[in-house]
């Protein structure tokens, strides 16, 4: 009887598993399979739903959590960059932005209801030598298919199209090595 179950518990897990798999084909995406032209890939930022968070923000009525690798924490802690350190090699940030609603149970609660897209920017003094040691993506969300794609010229704001997106906004904070971010007291 205990082989039984073993065996059972296998073949309901292998079920499980290739029914994932399957829900994911028909979904026709991998989200990590995504790159933005010049390199920088969805792929670099795997694990980032599960980062700490930073900050949040709002912007033009869209609402954002922004999430840091332990790296870029490590960083903030340190008091990068408010003491004139750039952040190290390594440091990621991921921004996800969501469209706001009111909260049923709730009303006078605002809270983040559909997903807008999911901005990235990783710190590689090499790669990204031209642009402030930094690598930017934009991947925009759409609900109605349940697929991310780069941001283009059409996003808002416009997003060129390559690892340097970004560059040209952050450069107003150069002198915070380009990150806009704060990490506040807990």
């Amino acid at each position: 009887m205990k082989n039984n179950s073993k065996l059972l518990i296998a073949i309901v897990a292998a079920t499980l598993v290739s029914l994932g798999g399957a829900a994911l084909a028909l979904s026709g995406q991998d989200k990590y399979e995504l790159k933005v032209p010049n390199g920088l890939a969805f792929s670099e930022f795997r694990g980032y739903e599960g980062w700490q968070l930073i900050s949040v923000s709002e912007n033009g009525g869209v609402y954002a959590a922004i999430l840091g690798n332990p790296t870029i924490i490590d960083a903030f802690r340190s008091g990068i960059p408010g003491n004139g350190k750039p952040f190290p090699d390594g440091s990621r940030m991921a921004k996800i932005h969501w469209i706001p609603k009111k909260l049923e149970t709730f009303p006078a609660a605002t809270v983040p209801a559909t997903q807008h897209d999911v901005d990235f920017m990783v710190k590689d003094s090499k790669r990204f030598a031209d642009s402030g040691g930094w690598g930017y993506a934009v991947f925009e969300y759409d609900a109605a298919s349940d697929k991310f794609a780069p941001g283009t010229e059409a996003s808002k704001p416009p997003q060129a199209h390559d690892a340097k997106c970004g560059f040209a906004c952050h450069t107003i904070v150069k002198d915070r090595d380009y990150v806009f971010t704060d990490y506040r007291h807990r």
